[in-house]
């Protein structure tokens, strides 16, 4: 059986790889051995389409060896594995802002192609125990439709569970895999040994406050967690500088959050799991520390509590990168401090 509890995301290194990040530095065995040390159980290892072959299906044979080592190297520790296709060259979650393709949902032959990909991904991988290794089908689908989601899930659970009865698949639901869209989303009825995922960035202001690639990061104003995200006196005077375009990124998600927020956010998944007996994971989250130092910590602590609350796993975004747990040069390549505050707000 497939369990896992509390994970950290490797991000930036096979997927999302911007250049400041190689593959021989960036995640080691050392860091693998840490994330262990420290008390996670597993990690999330996102993977990109481009990364892992050419644009002519070729196989990037060092980047195969590099995920062969991580494998390798969380067994070592008892670490369990995630392996999350994050995006591919037909699909980017950021497509609304200009960060890559979005074909898949009107190609018949790029949703072919995503099932070659799970077909390679299978050969290389089968090898690994179930009881040590996940896959993750897609990682934030956004598509037009919840069927056209729902309906390349069910094509997508046949297919690797074709070639792996007995590996353990995690899915979300359509558009960024956000709790709310439970309501929305449907598997096989004869599926089996399925995790079911959600993403969580609520309150988006604070969270990624100053964020340069969102619309909302231009606001400079205060933000606070608990209570409401921007005081009204500072709302009134970033819509009378912004205009409507900016500001309507702010007002859909200016409101008091609270933990109770956060429990009653994510109802739709816990109703969901509950009629299809699934555990859940929220593999995703994180706060960026552009805020205030303790509200964050304690945005962090609030969720760890709901997590343990309700028996959710969790995987936080990141270990070294924006939201990270450690800090990362970026002109030397070199690691930074810990944030043994913020593990142990993450870990309870």
């Amino acid at each position: 059986m497939f369990t896992i509890q509390k994970g950290i995301n490797l991000s930036h290194w096979l997927s999302q790889v911007f250049g400041w990040s190689p593959r021989a530095t960036f995640i080691t065995q050392q860091d693998i051995t840490n994330i262990k040390q420290w008390g996670f159980d597993h990690v999330r290892l996102p993977i990109d389409e481009d990364q892992l072959w050419d644009e002519n299906f070729n196989k990037n044979v060092e980047a195969f060896e590099y995920l062969h080592k991580c494998i390798n190297w969380c067994l070592h520790e008892k670490l369990k594995i995630v392996i999350d296709l994050h995006i591919l060259r037909s699909h980017h979650f950021n497509n609304a802002n200009n960060e890559g393709a979005m074909t898949l949902w009107s190609d018949a032959a790029e949703q072919e192609h995503m099932m070659d990909v799970w077909r390679e991904l299978s050969a290389e991988l089968k090898q690994y125990s179930t009881c040590e290794l996940a896959y993750e089908f897609m990682n934030e689908p956004v598509a037009p439709k919840p069927s056209m989601w729902n309906d390349l899930v069910a094509r997508g659970y046949e297919v690797i569970r074709s070639l792996e009865p007995k590996r353990y698949i995690i899915f979300g639901p359509n558009m960024w895999q956000m709790p709310q869209f439970y309501k929305s989303f449907a598997l096989p009825k004869s599926a089996t040994r399925v995790i079911l995922s959600y993403h969580t960035y609520s309150p988006l202001p604070f969270t990624h406050y100053k964020a340069g690639w969102l619309p909302l990061g231009k606001y400079e104003g205060a933000v606070h967690y608990p209570g409401k995200t921007i005081p009204d006196a500072e709302y009134d005077k970033f819509e009378e500088a912004n205009g409507d375009g900016v500001f309507a990124a702010i007002v859909r998600e200016n409101r008091e959050f609270t933990k109770e927020t956060m429990i009653a956010e994510i109802q739709p998944a816990l109703e969901f799991a509950r009629q299809r007996g699934f555990s859940l994971y929220c593999n995703e989250f994180g706060c960026l520390p552009s805020v205030n130092r303790a509200e964050r910590l304690q945005y962090y602590k609030d969720l760890s509590s709901v997590f343990k609350q309700f028996n959710i796993a969790f995987a936080a975004w990141d270990f070294k990168g924006d939201f990270g747990i450690q800090a990362w040069n970026r002109e030397t390549y070199e690691n930074g401090a810990v944030d043994g505050e913020l593990i142990a707000a993450l870990l309870d």
